[in-house]
């Protein structure tokens, strides 16, 4: 590995944004004597948002809205999609993504003025459709806590995705939730090898605290499933199997899965991370992706951006339904229950 590797950080790069005309490159560092670039520390930037809960209109995604307290993510996992919606913001997918974190303070009076309008139909929502609700800035700021405590107040459904140990904190939260199927739970896992887990989300939970969570949730009473994505051939795809045994094991009871897809900017740093840490495959796990993209290593229609296409796409799914029906991870995911949802507030007409 070289020894300039940012060592805690996904992305070792931080590409230029596309919609900005200028930019700063570091070029020809070798005639610099002792050059030293500076680490880059996290920021919070604590904002007013005009608005939390989105309209979800991708049929890949599995929900239909999604609210997100954080945007950037220090995880620093370097395939998240999410990277390149931080263009939008002025910064890079790179680098900036994973260490300038927009903190939305404002977000629980969000959701609730969102949930009191009388249009609202209650669906679940999604917390974390984007970035991670429970990366470190949330033991700061714990606006996730409050955000549930708002839900758990109106009995509005909520599907939580992360892949960090701190949502046990809010174990007791998610208890009253569950107890009125108002709340589901999806521990993400992408490899029990904690050299590769180390590099490709390097500021995450390791895969057995990732365990010891779905097995403490589960017992709490708290449905718990694990996703495995993105499942990237010749990289993680042939742990699928352990990894639904042990989450099986721990109490998941439903799972979900992604394969690979590197839209945007995520491509280049992909590439980069990929042959600075796995120099001797990077070429191979590269072609593997093309080929279950039809020669790309992205596709964005509908329905099959998820999935890929092709023999290696194909084999990824086969072998994920195989042992979905093996650990009977098909089993224990069921309907979130809209039927208790209140605002508190008196129905039209009562008053008269």
């Amino acid at each position: 590995m070289n020894h300039e590797y940012n060592k805690g950080r996904g992305a070792q790069v931080n590409p230029k944004n596309k919609f900005e005309k200028l930019g700063l490159s570091y070029d020809a560092i070798e005639g610099i004597d002792d050059w030293v670039r500076p680490a880059k520390h996290t920021q919070y930037v604590q904002q007013q948002a005009q608005s939390l809960v989105n309209k979800v209109t991708s049929p890949d995604v599995g929900m239909a809205y999604s609210m997100n307290p954080y945007q950037g993510c220090e995880h620093g996992c370097i395939y998240c999609y999410a990277r390149n919606a931080y263009e939008y913001y002025g910064s890079s997918a790179g680098i900036d993504f994973e260490s300038k974190i927009i903190v939305k303070t404002n977000a629980p009076t969000l959701l609730k003025q969102f949930l009191l309008h009388p249009q609202w139909v209650c669906t679940p929502i999604g917390l974390s459709g984007n970035t991670d609700c429970y990366q470190p800035a949330e033991k700061k700021f714990h606006l996730t806590q409050q955000l549930l405590q708002v839900c758990n107040h109106f009995n509005q459904p909520v599907s939580i995705i992360t892949k960090n140990a701190g949502i046990l904190r809010d174990t007791e939260l998610l208890q009253q939730m569950a107890q009125k199927q108002i709340v589901s739970v999806l521990i993400s896992i992408t490899s029990l090898n904690e050299e590769v887990r180390r590099v490709m989300e390097p500021r995450t939970a390791t895969a057995q605290q990732r365990l010891r969570t779905i097995h403490t949730l589960s017992n709490a009473g708290i449905p718990v499933g694990v996703m495995l994505g993105p499942m990237i051939p010749g990289l993680n795809e042939h742990e699928m199997h352990n990894i639904m045994q042990a989450a099986a094991n721990n109490g998941a009871s439903f799972s979900a899965y992604t394969f690979i897809r590197l839209n945007g900017t995520v491509k280049l740093l992909f590439h980069d991370w990929l042959h600075k840490n796995f120099p001797n495959k990077a070429n191979k796990v590269w072609h593997l992706i093309e080929k279950a993209h039809n020669g790309q290593v992205n596709d964005s229609r509908f329905g099959i951006r998820m999935r890929g296409e092709g023999p290696i796409a194909q084999l990824v799914h086969e072998q994920y339904q195989k042992y979905q029906r093996k650990y009977q991870l098909h089993l224990g995911r069921h309907p979130l229950n809209c039927s208790l949802f209140t605002t508190g507030l008196p129905q039209q007409g009562s008053l008269w």
